[in-house]
């Protein structure tokens, strides 16, 4: 990528879209085309001071393109539908799957690179692992219309004989960083665990009802949103070979081990109360996850990822501790 080339990101005002386009930006991109839906008044602060382009409606996007023939090199697909909890599979359908295709099918036409977002939620309950190997994708079981979305899109892409020139899909796993005020039930537990933990001076987690995993030692792959985009300009700078590339650390952590970094932070002693798991979400929810990092890592990917101690101290000391945006 050249600092003059246009580069387009869906979900431009969400969590991990509207980082990157600040990532971007201190890279030294300003000729971004930011697509999402503006009116959700909650995101508005996640693009204040970002350098742009144009701002296009999601619903708009592909008018406007046409109507712009030749303007943009490069597509960064982030926009999704993401609540895990929304159980109408035609509202996922809708933007992670149907929409998905037209931007596919738009690169594609369009000779453009794309990389685009899937998810950790594809793998289920981990009973096939969590590799990216494609020979896996056919068998995997998600445990939410979100994930099986995500999954079905990734399937299509993977039957396509007539591709962009070049493409990843990239499976985030436990992603958190600043950007994500808007989230509301959605955003990660770092942030709703801060929350607790500055207004009761406590924390609360959900007990375990799974008898092989201890009350707070349910694992997750807790990844910083910076590592996240930086894997996501590497792969459509370097445009290693096409495929779905996990995009995790590699290595999962406790949620005692996440709620104990929060806690050091403060310099607040520990004070942590188990409550039942909700069940609406109970019998779809995840024990393990830890991402097998191998193809990137072997595809030449090389920068070190932040501890889940040093993403936590960053992340409060100077985002949530004042409020700021990234």
């Amino acid at each position: 990528m050249q600092k003059k080339d246009v580069i387009a990101i869906t979900g431009a005002a969400g969590f991990i879209g509207s980082y990157l386009t600040s990532f971007l930006n201190k890279l030294g991109y300003q000729q971004l085309v930011l697509v999402d839906d503006f009116s959700k008044e909650k995101k508005t602060p996640n693009l204040l001071g970002k350098k742009f382009l144009h701002k296009v409606h999601r619903e708009q996007f592909f008018d406007w393109f046409a109507n712009h023939p030749g303007t943009v090199q490069y597509m960064f697909h982030l926009g999704a539908h993401t609540d895990t909890t929304e159980m109408d599979y035609a509202v996922h359908k809708k933007w992670n799957l149907d929409y998905s295709r037209s931007i596919w099918e738009l690169c594609t036409n369009n000779n453009i690179p794309l990389v685009y977002a899937s998810s950790a939620a594809t793998y289920g309950a981990g009973e096939h692992g969590y590799s990216d190997n494609h020979e896996l994708v056919n068998k995997l079981e998600p445990l939410n219309p979100y994930g099986v979305s995500k999954n079905n899109f990734d399937k299509w892409v993977l039957e396509q004989k007539h591709t962009p020139p070049s493409w990843a899909g990239v499976k985030f796993f436990n992603v958190y960083g600043p950007n994500e005020y808007h989230k509301a039930r959605m955003a990660s537990v770092i942030f709703h665990a801060y929350n607790q933990i500055k207004s009761g001076g406590k924390v609360k987690l959900f007990r375990s009802h799974n008898p092989s995993y201890k009350d707070g030692e349910q694992m997750r792959d807790f990844i910083y949103v910076q590592d996240v985009v930086s894997i996501c300009t590497w792969l459509m700078e370097n445009q290693p070979a096409n495929g779905l590339y996990n995009v995790g650390t590699g290595k999962a952590r406790t949620f005692l081990d996440l709620v104990r970094a929060i806690f050091h932070t403060l310099q607040i002693p520990e004070k942590i109360e188990f409550i039942d798991t909700p069940e609406d979400i109970r019998d779809k929810y995840q024990y393990f996850t830890e991402a097998d990092m191998t193809k990137l890592l072997k595809a030449g990917y090389d920068k070190p990822f932040h501890s889940l101690e040093e993403g936590v101290k960053e992340y409060i000391s100077q985002y949530l501790a004042e409020g700021k945006h990234y």
